[in-house]
């Protein structure tokens, strides 16, 4: 490290719950500190690296201290610049220090370095990818397994992969506090994780795995950034991609970004999401950084440049969309959900049943490919049509992103 930066760092101080765990490293000559704030405020240290977590507590209280004594801080905590990051990067701008978070989106990939000093010179029109580990991993032995969601999260949770309380990663959270972040790096925009639909995978069955697979897709959590002549409109959701498609490779715990901008055209980083040694990487990264003199603007831009996010209603999407219903096996029950589309003037594909048709009045699984169309109309059609008593519950809609 001294070699790449020029000069010698020393861990001065450390603050964590156990002093005494074994963590394979001579730390003698650091001071203990019981209160991570105190280690923040304190004298012997130019840097401070907050891998504490959340958005609140301690986490917050120290990295504000640290910025506010124009210390440099390097953190891994997306959730915390989801909520403060505005207010952070202006303290730093403020004391004049560094505020880097490579570790904080996408683990390993250096994916914050790449949108706000690799891409300076590109208009970027879209940023989207998997961001979260857990969900991928699931979704991917769902495919290669056929097990089922429940299975697959009660695995993930005995590997680690998942927290006891999954709710944060598979409820799509995770990837939009991350995605958050991206936009505001990739199109200059203030953070704001409240302007983001998000819908997570909870949802998805094996029926669903099965239909995408016989279609030419696989099922994908995405966080979606792109630029639209009302703004900037942000979504997380479940997603059928092509097979052939780059981002459709990516399996098991791997994170994937993909960049659409106008001189590099389309570029993607794949590599692993989470764990020590790929959070150590970026963090390490950011250290080197700032002991080399780097100071860059933590969002790309200086605070007062960075535009106001509004929600953007999401767009006509050219894919279409993949809808599975439950359908009651009666007679005229198909004319009126073609009917109901209609009214909605959404043009379908395909009408295919799945499974074999039992007494009258069971229902049958039914599955509807749409043409293109908007999201909040295939939504008011779907809730007339379960109005109707024609499906005995709320349907599964997924988009549909075609080459």
């Amino acid at each position: 490290m001294t070699a790449r930066t020029g000069r010698q760092i020393v861990v001065t101080g450390v603050s964590a719950r156990d002093p005494n765990r074994n963590r394979d490293i001579d730390l003698a000559g650091a001071t203990f500190f019981a209160d991570p704030v105190k280690l923040a405020a304190s004298e012997n240290i130019d840097l401070f690296v907050e891998l504490i977590g959340g958005s609140e507590g301690p986490a917050r209280a120290s990295v504000e201290t640290a910025l506010a004594h124009g210390k440099s801080v390097v953190t891994a905590n997306k959730a915390l610049l989801a909520a403060h990051g505005l207010h952070l990067a202006a303290l730093a701008e403020e004391k004049h220090a560094a505020l880097a978070f490579e570790a904080s989106v996408a683990g390993g990939i250096p994916i914050v370095k790449t949108l706000r000093e690799g891409l300076a010179g590109n208009s970027i029109e879209r940023v989207y990818g998997i961001l979260n580990g857990t969900c991928n991993y699931i979704l991917s032995r769902m495919e290669r397994e056929q097990l089922s969601f429940e299975e697959c999260l009660s695995e993930a949770q005995k590997l680690g992969y998942a927290e006891a309380d999954p709710t944060f990663d598979i409820g799509g959270f995770d990837t939009a506090h991350k995605l958050a972040i991206l936009t505001s790096l990739a199109f200059g925009t203030r953070v704001d994780a409240q302007a983001i639909d998000i819908e997570g995978i909870e949802r998805v069955t094996l029926a669903d795995i099965a239909a995408a697979d016989e279609l030419g897709f696989r099922i994908k959590l995405l966080g979606v950034a792109q630029r639209t002549p009302d703004g900037i409109e942000q979504r997380v959701h479940p997603t059928m991609v092509s097979k052939n498609s780059s981002i459709a490779q990516v399996m098991g715990v791997l994170n994937a970004v993909t960049i659409d901008a106008d001189a590099v055209h389309e570029l993607t980083l794949v590599g692993p999401g989470a764990g020590g040694n790929a959070t150590a990487s970026a963090v390490v990264a950011d250290i080197a950084d700032i002991a080399k003199g780097v100071r860059s603007a933590p969002f790309g831009l200086p605070l007062a440049q960075l535009t106001e996010l509004k929600r953007t209603a999401m767009r006509r999407h050219e894919g279409g969309y993949y809808i599975r219903m439950s359908v009651r096996d009666v007679a005229g029950a198909f004319a009126r959900i073609a009917s109901r589309m209609a009214e909605r003037k959404i043009s379908l594909e395909s009408i295919m049943q799945r499974g074999q048709r039992g007494q009258p009045g069971d229902c049958v699984d039914v599955i509807l490919i749409t043409h293109a169309t908007s999201e909040h109309l295939v939504r008011e059609a779907l809730d007339l049509i379960f109005e109707d008593g024609t499906i005995v519950s709320r349907a599964q809609v997924i988009r549909i992103e075609r080459e």
